[in-house]
């Protein structure tokens, strides 16, 4: 059973019942676009009660602007009932609905290219917005009047960007300048709604442009305006020959793979949020530096992933690695058992790549990274962090109490293993109480 099968079967009930059931929106667009649709919007001339009526089972989750979904086979459809929106005073969503045509629902939705419809029954396409033109000419217009679209939904801002990044289309100049003209409605909007935008173009395979589009259109300072203090940052030219700190992010952020992860393309995006508060000129050396920039950046990307009120596993991710993105330069002088601890960091896979674009988007040194892809190799045969021989139990039946001294001996023990030194669990026993004797 797939989503188009689920949405047919309602329409089809629909259709028979007497009611006009189109395929509404993004499923119309991307089929169109040749991509399969992860889901199936239906507009109808169904009222709610109507809708409900037929499908017993149906979620009344937006009842109040003609909104039922419905599941079949576990899939689900939205199923609106054709409408007009009153005005929108909070900038979110309609005071009012009153429901209508076909026609008139076109008219009330954002861009043309989402405005289409198609029958589910010939596979017509049921155009009021001239989105077909557009589909064609790869050109994200708002319909109607621009100005108007956003202030009925400010998040259509970011969903510009979004649909622009993603599909590679160029947005039409009369909603680009309308962009720009209200991009302070955002604030109106919650974090967790910009969030989701924002993750969506952060992922996107052009999220280099999508970040370039957010700069441009005065959208980055109500998502993360610390980023802002990035562009004319100036590093380096020994260490950063493509430029400024803005440059230099927006080039990892193109060099990522195109199926990077929320948390990595995060990661990335603040590993140098903090060189412009850190910022020096050392005059001695004649350089340019940036002390501390990495540990003043994981508090800096903490809290700006808070503001947005990402998960905190997310927000955990991220910020390790912008904490950690120096000490790749350390590598190759760690003792075994440092550089063991180091690579076994959950975020270490994320980190090399994080790395990785790093070197890439800059000095071009490979180094560092081809030496922990060999470690990685040579370290395969056994986990990274061994079970140890010796234990905090071990240490309490020698008689000794929990403290300070308890966690060092654990750590010594535990790195003499991990250097290969121990051989089994005797040994380490055996340096347990030389090691308890000098604590005493």
């Amino acid at each position: 059973m797939s989503a188009r099968d689920a949405a047919l079967h309602f329409s089809k009930i629909l259709t028979a019942a007497g009611h006009k059931a189109l395929f509404a929106g993004g499923c119309v667009r991307d089929k169109l676009l040749g991509h399969e649709p992860k889901d199936y919007d239906i507009a109808t001339s169904a009222t709610p009660e109507e809708v409900i009526a037929l499908f017993p089972g149906g979620n009344e989750v937006g009842a109040h602007f003609g909104v039922v979904i419905c599941k079949f086979h576990g899939e689900a459809v939205e199923i609106a009932t054709f409408r007009t929106d009153g005005s929108y005073r909070d900038g979110r969503r309609p005071d009012s609905v009153t429901f209508s045509t076909p026609a008139e629902d076109a008219k009330r939705r954002d861009f043309t290219i989402n405005g289409l419809f198609e029958d589910p029954e010939s596979g017509e396409i049921i155009d009021f917005v001239e989105g077909l033109a557009d589909l064609e000419s790869r050109v994200l217009r708002a319909i109607g009047n621009p100005a108007e679209r956003f202030q009925e939904d400010a998040l259509r801002l970011l969903r510009a960007v979004r649909f622009s990044t993603r599909l590679g289309f160029s947005i039409e100049g009369k909603t680009l300048s309308a962009i720009r003209e209200h991009a302070g409605l955002l604030e109106k909007i919650s974090p967790e709604r910009i969030r989701d935008e924002f993750s969506r173009i952060i992922t996107g395979p052009n999220r280099r442009k999508g970040i370039e589009l957010l700069i441009d259109t005065g959208l980055m300072p109500f998502i993360v305006p610390e980023f802002l203090a990035t562009i004319g940052c100036e590093q380096p030219p020994e260490w950063h020959p493509e430029g400024d700190v803005y440059t230099h992010t927006c080039i990892m952020l193109e060099m990522l793979q195109p199926d990077a992860p929320l948390d990595l393309c995060l990661g990335v995006l603040l590993h140098d949020i903090a060189k412009p508060p850190t910022r020096t000129f050392d005059e001695e050396a004649n350089r340019i530096r940036f002390n501390g920039h990495d540990a003043m950046g994981a508090t800096m990307a903490t809290e700006i992933l808070q503001r947005l009120k990402y998960p905190n596993s997310i927000i955990e991710a991220a910020t390790t690695m912008v904490a950690r993105h120096m000490q790749f330069m350390n590598v190759q002088q760690m003792r075994t058992a440092k550089l063991k601890r180091f690579m076994a960091e959950p975020t270490f896979e994320k980190e090399m790549e994080l790395h990785r674009v790093d070197c890439g988007s800059s000095n071009g040194f490979t180094d560092n990274y081809e030496f922990l892809l060999a470690k990685a190799e040579e370290f395969a045969a056994q986990p990274l962090i061994p079970a140890p021989f010796v234990t905090g139990r071990d240490l309490i039946d020698m008689g000794m109490k929990p403290g300070p001294a308890f966690k060092e001996i654990l750590e010594s023990i535990q790195t003499e293993q991990l250097e290969g030194k121990l051989r089994d669990r005797d040994e380490a026993l055996s340096l347990a109480h030389q090691l308890a004797e000098k604590s005493e």
